[in-house]
């Protein structure tokens, strides 16, 4: 893991096309500005997590759906 400091204004780059910048700082409270391709999906990290588990639940729906099949 790399760890950087920034203060409020500055900004990290993630190869050449996606920024962080620091937006504001309030008490324990960062607000980032993400500037990304719209190419690349940006989600906080529990609604990523709820999308991996519905798309996890969906393949073995459909696995189980299709194994059914099989035995009809």
């Amino acid at each position: 893991m790399l760890v950087l400091s920034r203060k409020k204004d500055e900004s990290i780059m993630i190869g050449d096309q996606i920024e962080i910048k620091i937006l504001s700082v309030d008490g324990d409270q960062i607000k980032l500005g993400i500037i990304a391709p719209k190419t690349v999906k940006v989600h906080r990290s529990e609604v990523f997590k709820a999308i991996q588990e519905q798309n996890k639940e969906a393949l073995s729906t459909t696995s189980n759906l299709l194994e059914q099949f099989r035995n009809l």
